[in-house]
């Protein structure tokens, strides 16, 4: 007899996670975890938000690096120096990683004296952190070397470490009898593995009606024992049919895995069972006691930040396991798993099995159920409260296994997902949809990592990848990456931690001095910074709340309606899965789901993705979705929840309590059931459901939106939802609108902040309808753009109370010094509509005409290598051009990498006045660029979008002007390392125009 579910002991995944977000917690990490529960600083508080406080970004919000290291063969004034260039560059910390799958002979490295844990290793730590704490910057510590966690001392044959379920077959047919040893494992354990346990013998009936796939069907009533049988490791045993039967034997051994691209240590390291408390045991047991001496304990309250895990990459032959796992699933389940086990044991990553359908489905959820319990109990928050006792938090990337990473994600200090992982946008939002639904602020995103991206990698391309994943949730980034300056054997310009990578140019990439571009990251350093700045401020809004019956992230699968129709619209939406309904912040107050953060207008629900799309609903989550709609949440039903089933495998009665619960559900009046998915948005008009964000058309842009006690912040970026979807975005032009919260007070007005220079600007032109605001959205593919709903005066704003202008004909209209003006770039006649119901008009005089400027002299500041692999050396090149070319294809610079700096010269008629001024279109330009006036260094332009305003710093007569390009070094490894990058194509850099000198004229009309 199976307990019934009201019957079931032992930890659940809800308790779990809401034993991990308990205040007591919280408050082992002291004042910083205020600091974290604390969303947006001082803007969260009420405090009025200060010019500087955008312009100049705090250390803490400013990105990051992944710091990769050739384990412990690091001097620890070089580990100092390099945090200094960190710091120089305009970076707010690094996470030290020992990663080097560009060395193939590992032996270079002396593990013996200077690996992973070892001596020297903790002391380029030391002097990391120390530094760091001189300069405001944090140190990140991965909890092993690599990736997934391992630690040395642990063997294969462990407790502690990684385990797996290998299994052995044989075929019997016509009442064959078997009469042998007991079927080997198809696959025999790794290296280093000496024991084994022979976990249980079956036999199973095939039935080919339920073969699906590469899996063979079984009968699962025809599951018979045969363990008792086994006699001297032999077994004898004749069917009792003359069907076909498999005979099938589970062997419980360690997996034997080593992190990546190892040994890292010595003795070497091997992973850990992630999912029973042991294996914690030993990580957190080898950094207490071999690590964490005095100093390094200090260090880290002075600069420490987070201990972080990479991505659960546990590879196995077989199945994940861990001896806890029979136990954990008749706790959670009230069954034994034992009958099961064909339809979840895999083959390298694949079912072998399978019984009917729907039992197939049910089983594999409550296993994987429950390894999701054993994982966040035994790892994730065992680590997490560890760490808040060295007053660190946990960074964590909690996906790659079957497991509710939605969940995770809430038990975490801080979620991290990863740009290269990742399938589309989709997937961050799993991760936010667990963050903000906890309370917590941060989710981080291992960013710009390309394969084939070895200095090649452009941050025109970095900033498209990232534009899109701030918009899904992302708000901290940490770069992939900065290596460590050199190491044994390694050639120009210095050691990189995935490059060559199978001989070669690896993953990308190596930041730091050696690069070109470096000399202008402080201007993509402060831009991240100031997006980071909003989009940790404050509470995160969201439109609706799609719930996930299975919680994985990385897997691209989006919401019906809501990714492909409703976000090109201006909709927006995250995921949750079932344990976040029971958190304290999953309550409903005036039709808002969570209405603190993130405030969701609606919940959504529909079939089961993962499992054939079935309309699946455990009973405790359509309890709570009962509750909640009867507090007046409105909510979607897309399936057939009439006919609802549970997830996993049903006790008695559980299937028809789940279908009256979700009777009861759609027969309230908030409740609305579609059978097709383009009904979904019908749905939600229906019931009076809007989006905080309406663009006129259907557009590529893609928004986020955050509240403070001062303002609402709007983010938008003109996106895409994946980086493999077709067509590429273009440029956009619509209107816009958004909504002011009751926050925002009355007042309100626009504000532009530019997260390229810091400033802060009043909109000008807009229209206003209450709370709704209407604006002109132009943006260029990948483009940005930050908006701000406050009271006047914010941010040091003295324009006032004036009038704004609700239409024009001019080109444009801005406020200046506080007065309305009108910008044309032909002479006329303009007229301007106010927002008092006034109209005015500006008469431009003649303004001079757009010149194409093609004449310049290029002067080149030509990279080498130097004597030593870290050294570079240049040679310089002065060339006159008659036309722009990319540098591929002018003779002299065809493999050339380093710093261009385009000189013309410009002469301006005498009429030129103040009230005159132009601007510079650079066109198609790579990789960074800067641009000078007459001497004078001018405001960052836009890498997306390279358009510099001259205003102010043109005269009449002659003017000189200068565009400095920094472009990678690809082309010179081309010749410089042909072994590793002689055969790849040359690569177009440089500036390639047409650039373009756009006068106009500026008239104040208010």
């Amino acid at each position: 007899m199976h307990e019934s579910s009201a019957q079931r002991a032992g930890t659940t995944r809800r308790t779990v996670l809401a034993a991990g977000l308990s205040a007591g917690a919280l408050a082992a990490l002291g004042p910083a975890a205020d600091a974290v529960a604390a969303p947006g600083g001082a803007v969260a508080t009420g405090a009025s938000p200060s010019a500087d406080w955008f312009a100049a970004p705090a250390r803490s919000v400013r990105p990051k690096f992944r710091w990769w290291w050739p384990d412990g063969l690091v001097d620890p004034a070089e580990a100092a120096r390099e945090i200094d260039q960190m710091a120089d560059a305009g970076f707010g910390g690094a996470e030290i990683a020992a990663v080097h799958h560009s060395i193939t002979d590992t032996s270079v490295l002396d593990t013996a004296h200077h690996g992973w844990g070892s001596a020297p290793w903790r002391e380029g730590v030391k002097a990391a952190l120390r530094q760091a704490a001189r300069r405001g910057l944090t140190v990140d510590l991965t909890l092993g070397p690599s990736w997934p966690v391992a630690v040395p001392g642990v063997t294969p044959d462990d407790d502690a470490a990684a385990k797996e379920l290998a299994y052995g077959r044989v075929t019997l047919t016509g009442g064959t009898t078997y009469d042998g040893p007991v079927p080997a494992s198809v696959y025999g354990p790794a290296s280093g593995v000496t024991a084994q346990k022979l976990f249980a013998v079956q036999a199973a009936r095939v039935n080919t009606a339920y073969s699906s796939g590469k899996a063979t069907g079984l009968d699962a009533d025809s599951v018979t024992d045969l363990s008792a049988l086994v006699v001297d490791g032999r077994l004898a045993w004749t069917p009792p049919d003359s069907a076909t039967w498999v005979i099938l034997s589970y062997w419980q051994r360690g997996s034997g895995q080593q992190p990546e691209a190892g040994p890292h240590s010595s003795p070497a390291a091997y992973v850990v069972d992630h999912f029973s408390a042991p294996g914690t045991a030993a990580v957190t047991r080898y950094w207490d006691h071999e690590i964490l001496d005095a100093t390094l304990r200090r260090l880290l309250g002075s600069a420490g930040g987070a201990f972080f895990e990479d991505s659960v990459e546990l590879e196995t032959s077989g199945l994940q396991w861990t001896p806890g796992l029979p136990g954990a699933f008749r706790r959670h389940t009230g069954r034994d798993l034992s009958p099961y086990l064909p339809a979840v044991v895999l083959d390298k990553g694949n079912q072998i099995f399978a019984f009917e359908a729907r039992l197939t489905q049910e089983i594999r959820h409550d296993f994987w159920e429950t390894v999701s319990n054993l994982f966040d109990e035994h790892h994730l928050g065992a680590l997490k409260d560890w760490a808040h006792g060295h007053g660190m938090r946990l960074r964590s990337q909690p996906y790659g296994l079957q497991t509710d990473a939605i969940a995770s994600a809430a038990l975490l200090d801080i979620p991290e997902g990863e740009s290269l992982g990742f399938k589309n946008l989709d997937d961050y939002r799993c991760l936010a949809g667990g963050r903000d639904m906890a309370g917590h602020r941060i989710l981080s995103c291992e960013a710009g990592a390309y394969a084939g991206g070895a200095y090649n990698t452009t941050w025109d391309k970095f900033l498209r990848t990232m534009g899109g994943a701030y918009a899904a949730g992302v708000n901290q980034t940490v770069i992939h990456g900065f290596s460590y300056a050199t190491a044994p054997g390694v050639g120009w310009p210095g050691f990189a931690a995935f490059s060559p990578y199978s001989g070669a140019p690896g993953y990308g990439e190596s930041w730091g001095p050696r690069q070109p571009t470096w000399r202008h990251v402080p201007d993509i350093a402060g831009y991240l910074g100031r997006v980071h700045r909003v989009l940790q401020s404050g509470t995160v809004r969201a439109d609706v709340a799609v719930f996930r019956q299975t919680g994985y992230s990385a897997t691209g699968i989006g919401a019906s309606w809501l990714t492909s129709t409703g976000v090109p619209l201006g909709w927006t939406h995250q995921f949750l899965s079932g344990p976040l309904l029971d958190l304290p912040s999953a309550r409903v107050s005036g039709r808002r789901l969570a209405p603190d953060g993130p405030a969701y207008k609606a919940l959504f629900l529909e079939g089961d993705f993962f499992y054939g799309s079935s309309p699946t609903l455990a009973v405790a989550d359509a309890r709570r979705l009962l509750a909640f709609a009867r507090a007046g949440l409105p909510t979607v039903l897309f399936g057939a929840f009439d006919q609802a089933l549970t997830p996993g495998l049903p006790d008695d009665g559980e299937t028809a309590e789940v279908r009256s619960l979700t009777a009861r559900l759609l027969a309230l009046p908030n409740v609305r059931q579609v059978t097709d998915k383009t009904l979904v948005g019908a749905a939600f008009e229906d019931l009076g459901v809007t989006s905080d964000v309406s663009y006129s058309v259907s557009s590529t842009l893609l928004n986020a939106h955050r509240a403070t006690d001062e303002a609402d912040f709007y983010y938008f970026c003109n996106g895409k939802h994946a980086e493999t979807v077709k067509p590429a975005v273009a440029a956009i032009d619509h209107d816009v609108t958004v909504h002011s919260t009751a926050r925002s007070g009355s007042g309100t007005v626009p504000y532009l902040l530019d997260p390229w220079t810091g400033r802060v600007t009043r909109l000008a032109e807009y229209a206003q309808d209450d709370d709704a605001f209407t604006f002109l959205v132009t943006l260029q593919p990948g483009e940005t753009l930050m908006v701000a709903l406050a009271r006047p005066a914010l941010f040091g704003d003295r324009t006032g109370a004036r009038p704004h202008a609700v239409a024009t004909d001019a080109d444009s209209v801005r406020f200046a010094d506080g007065s309305l003006t009108v910008r044309a770039t032909t002479a006329g006649t303009y007229t301007t509509t106010l927002s008092d119901g006034r109209t005015v008009t500006a008469r431009i005089p003649e303004v001079p005409v757009p010149l194409t400027l093609d004449q310049w002299t290029l002067s080149v500041d030509d990279w080498r290598p130097g004597p030593d692999a870290d050294s570079t050396e240049t040679v310089g090149h002065t060339l006159p051009l008659d036309g722009l070319l990319p540098w591929s294809q002018i003779p002299e610079l065809a493999d050339v990498g380093g710093i261009g700096r385009y000189r013309t010269t410009v002469t301006l008629p005498r009429t030129w006045s103040s009230s005159t001024g132009a601007l510079l279109r650079l066109g198609s330009v790579t990789d960074t660029c800067r641009v000078t006036v007459n001497g004078v260094r001018l405001d960052p332009v836009d890498r997306l979008n390279p358009v510099a305003d001259l205003g102010g710093h043109l005269r009449a007569g002659s003017n000189t002007l200068e565009v400095e390009v920094a472009v990678p070094l690809f082309n010179r490894l081309r010749v410089s390392n042909p072994t590793v990058f002689g055969t790849a194509t040359r690569q177009a850099y440089g500036l390639v125009g047409p650039v373009r000198l756009v006068p106009y004229a500026e008239q104040t009309v208010s």
